[in-house]
């Protein structure tokens, strides 16, 4: 290695957003990256708010809203709930930051494998994360009545992803329904983070937005990242039917902390149903053919996803998830090498599904010996 090559490990640096440090350490341009990590809608943003946003360059000379109420109502539309239920935020990880800091839990579980964001902030709140494993032989579904079975007094916080990232597998809402009733009777708080459930062809089946009408111990987090391709935007949404909770995270929240432009564009993309269905059409679609095409390989296991990123383990006895990363950002591709994970390990990789023609390559890329 030269002096002039930056020493990074890309299993501890790399994350989707960090075409930057694939660029500089791969001398490959970040424009020329197809990234398979990043789990972004690759039909990019809505065509009405590409259109149309322009027009309203001129709502940035005055404050927005402070209640929001325009963008609340346009959400509370969007997934079917009232809109005094909804609380925006600075992306979810804004409104994951405030629940800690509420709540304040002295023991957490997490479903795992999955996003470190939610370990994290328990830890910087002074709280301690325990994880309850998705385990293979049950394809990284969850085992409800052993699941249910650990569940005590003295856990405060229950944080479930579903679809999960990055196993991409989905609790049905009748199951949530009974992991809702046990916390009920231990006074445990339940934080489902609900990023990738639009993406789900079962989505009326998994999300627990209507239970936020029965049950006060469940906060459901969104945003506009994904599904909406904005990661850019920092505009994401809870829904609760906790009255206190709300007021209490609206009390911490720190006034305007989404822009003008932002909540315009809200207001847009959640309207934009031909984009929604084309989406929806695309992903459902694609995963569906690059799922069987995994199965079909003696080399690969995929597991069965309802998100829009496939995780799937190496049968291969002699590739590592490091030597797919290797060989795909090479092709100017970019894989999530799954080692950093909790409970997985070198024989893991993760990626979403893009446009037809870079699934093929993708394929291509992965599959040749």
């Amino acid at each position: 290695m030269s002096k002039a090559e930056p020493i990074l490990k890309h299993k501890d640096h790399f994350h989707g957003s960090d075409l930057e440090k694939i660029e500089q350490y791969y001398g490959i341009s970040k424009e020329s990256i197809i990234s398979f990590s990043a789990n972004v809608n690759p039909l990019g943003i809505s065509p009405i708010l590409r259109k149309t946003l322009s027009e309203h360059l001129d709502a940035i000379t005055s404050y927005p809203d402070r209640e929001y109420a325009s963008l609340r109502r346009c959400i509370a539309e969007y997934v079917h709930s009232d809109m005094e239920h909804i609380i925006v935020g600075n992306g979810s990880t804004e409104l994951i930051s405030l629940l800690i800091q509420i709540e304040h839990p002295k023991k957490a579980v997490i479903l795992g494998p999955t996003y470190s964001e939610y370990e994290r902030e328990i830890f910087l709140g002074g709280g301690a994360a325990h994880y309850y494993p998705l385990k293979e032989e049950d394809n990284f579904c969850l085992n409800l009545s052993d699941f249910t079975a650990h569940l005590n007094e003295n856990i405060d916080l229950l944080v479930i992803c579903n679809p999960n990232n990055p196993t991409s597998s989905s609790i049905t809402r009748a199951q949530m329904r009974q992991i809702l009733d046990v916390c009920k009777q231990y006074d445990i708080f339940v934080m489902v983070d609900e990023t990738y459930v639009e993406f789900a062809d079962q989505m009326d089946e998994i999300t627990s937005i209507p239970l936020t009408n029965y049950y006060n111990n469940i906060i459901i987090l969104r945003g506009t990242a994904k599904f909406f391709a904005a990661p850019g935007l920092r505009l994401g949404y809870a829904v609760t039917g906790n009255r206190d909770l709300i007021k209490s995270i609206n009390t911490r929240k720190n006034p305007w902390t989404i822009n003008s432009l932002a909540v315009i564009a809200g207001e847009l993309m959640f309207q934009d149903e031909i984009y929604i269905h084309e989406t929806k059409t695309l992903i459902g679609r694609e995963r569906a053919k690059m799922y069987q095409k995994l199965q079909e390989s003696p080399d690969f296991k995929p597991f069965l996803p309802s998100a829009n990123f496939i995780l799937t383990k190496i049968l291969h006895e002699n590739i590592t998830s490091e030597d797919l990363f290797e060989r795909a950002i090479r092709r100017g591709m970019m894989i999530r090498d799954c080692s950093t994970f909790p409970f997985l390990d070198q024989k893991y990789i993760r990626f979403c599904i893009m446009n037809p023609e870079d699934n093929e390559r993708l394929l291509s890329c992965l599959m040749e010996n």
